[in-house]
């Protein structure tokens, strides 16, 4: 039986909650396209975690280009391609620069915004993953990227407050907010199942999903 879904989901959330994990799993459940940031290709990212005052501008506007293209893309693509899911939001891209760029840096970066065409689709849902940030840094060091080591705790909880704000505020998209603490959305298929329902009866207005069971 095919599964019902909305036709673009957004998995979004600080560093090392799992969202990529999530998205691609989603995916592959529903066969669909994905929409992937690409942190990886930023050159400029390793700089930014070894000295945040320098390297905060080129990684944020490399950051901008690259969301932005990625967006103008799948404006563009076939109106009958399959359900897409992607592990970022656009408005990511200005909680990240209020974030890491000092006040000079920030009216530069909205220059260069303000000159982009940035006509980023609405998402059918919005999946925000949460988590504290002792288990953010469990999960950053199991996955083993030589300089997210440099990553703390007080730059964790700073974007987590971050998106905490955006998300209190947001209203574009239906919204699902998950309590990803204590669930294993990768490995554990019970959790998984549990998730993918949810996605599923989630149309409209803002849910939560809270399980209370630690199964990790």
């Amino acid at each position: 039986m095919e599964l019902e879904r909305p036709a673009y989901i957004v998995v979004e959330g600080p560093i090392g909650v799992g969202k990529t994990s999530l998205a691609r799993r989603l995916a592959s459940t529903f066969e669909s396209d994905l929409l992937l940031e690409g942190a990886g290709e930023n050159p400029f990212l390793e700089r930014f975690y070894e000295d945040p005052r320098s390297g905060a501008l080129p990684a944020q506007l490399f950051f901008l280009f690259q969301r932005t293209r990625q967006l103008q893309a799948m404006r563009q693509a076939d109106m009958f391609q399959p359900v897409r899911v992607a592990d970022f939001l656009m408005e990511k891209d200005r909680l990240f620069a209020e974030l890491t760029l000092d006040a000079e840096e920030l009216k530069l970066y909205e220059q260069v915004y303000s000159h982009l065409v940035v006509d980023a689709p609405v998402p059918d849902l919005v999946i925000y993953l949460q988590a504290p940030e002792d288990v953010l840094l469990k999960r950053i060091a199991r996955r083993g990227i030589p300089y997210e080591r440099r990553i703390d705790a007080g730059y964790l909880r700073r974007l987590s407050e971050a998106y905490a704000r955006l998300f209190l505020y947001y209203e574009a998209a239906p919204l699902l907010i998950v309590n990803a603490t204590h669930i294993d959305l990768v490995d554990n298929d019970d959790d998984y199942q549990a998730l993918v329902e949810q996605v599923q009866a989630t149309r409209s207005g803002r849910h939560y999903f809270n399980p209370s069971v630690a199964t990790i």
